[in-house]
């Protein structure tokens, strides 16, 4: 009976021994590894729990990084911005176009900047902003609230930032481009919670 009770002690134990963390944590997987981020729940909570539906509704199975900003491929009279952009544009087209935007949750309310490996929505105007996402290579104050990136100052949602996995972020950004887009895209396989 000792033994048995002890198999259970220990069959439980290593079953519940799941990482927990504060904040939900995310892998990126790609082809080129993965890429774990913290999302900020408490400080972007609208944006959080929109990324987290879409993730959880399989939107991002089969999806890629297929943009990216370097100093090479940016006008030289411009500000410059580093980073790579992924979601489902190129992928689920018809998908993506009819999600209804997330209210903009903006730096100067949330708090977090764009520091490097932060995660952050892409957009048109506020309010638009839905699958796309980048992550920052080095830190990019430009994209804050009130930047000089921004044409209306109003920045972008930043939401987490890169905890494990920043090599595979510089190693995508380094991959061949025409023209700010993946020349191929590279792939995601599935974004999903840890």
């Amino acid at each position: 009976m000792k033994k048995i009770l002890f198999f259970f002690i220990i069959s439980y134990s290593v079953l519940s021994c799941k990482q927990q963390y504060k904040n939900p944590h995310i892998i990126i997987e790609t082809t080129f590894g993965n890429i774990e981020i913290e999302l900020y729940q408490n400080k972007a909570p609208k944006t959080v729990s929109s990324f987290l539906s879409y993730i959880d509704s399989g939107y991002f199975d089969h999806c890629s990084f297929y943009r990216v900003l370097n100093d090479d491929n940016q006008p030289s009279n411009a500000p410059k911005t580093e980073l790579i952009q992924g979601g489902i544009w190129r992928t689920k087209n018809k998908l993506a176009k009819r999600l209804k935007g997330i209210e903009h949750e903006s730096t100067k309310q949330t708090g977090i900047l764009h520091k490097n490996g932060t995660i952050s929505l892409a957009r048109l105007a506020p309010g638009t902003a839905t699958t796309e996402f980048f992550i920052c290579v080095g830190d990019q104050s430009g994209l804050d609230y009130g930047g000089e990136n921004v044409e209306d100052h109003q920045g972008y949602a930043a939401f987490g930032r890169v905890v494990k996995g920043m090599e595979v972020v510089k190693k995508i950004y380094t991959q061949n481009d025409d023209g700010q887009y993946f020349d191929p895209p590279i792939i995601i396989i599935n974004i999903e919670r840890e």
